[in-house]
């Protein structure tokens, strides 16, 4: 597993998807670490339309670059909908906070030949 957490972090871009309402919530303290951390960072919630003056898009299919790896702090039947949106995407590398995965997410990853880190939170791999 670290060799495949390694890997991810040597990737340039990360999609977060998660709830930025403000900055206690994982998902807006890992959006600023990795932007502190010098990756493009690509927030996605269906309802927020910025955050810290970023744009935040509605889906990951409304990116409109290439983007590296998912970090999803989602519940797990959104986690589902948004794996659907990053394979359509191209994005073959996933990473599922803590509480975002279950069974049918992590089968979808590995029968979608996607990579996927999970039980592991980013926050104690990049700080």
């Amino acid at each position: 597993m670290e060799k495949l957490i390694t890997d991810f972090l040597a990737q340039k871009s990360f999609v977060v998807a998660g709830s930025f309402r403000n900055e206690s919530k994982y998902a807006y303290r890992i959006l600023k670490t990795l932007k502190n951390k010098g990756y493009e960072v690509y927030p996605v919630h269906p309802t927020i339309k910025e955050i810290e003056g970023q744009r935040c898009y509605p889906s990951v299919k409304d990116i409109p670059f290439r983007v590296d790896v998912a970090n999803l702090v989602t519940p797990p039947p959104a986690t589902e909908r948004i794996l659907a949106e990053c394979k359509e995407k191209g994005i073959r590398k996933i990473w599922l906070q803590p509480g975002a995965e279950n069974e049918n997410a992590v089968k979808f990853c590995k029968d979608n030949g996607m990579e996927i880190v999970y039980r592991v939170c980013v926050m104690m791999k990049t700080v």
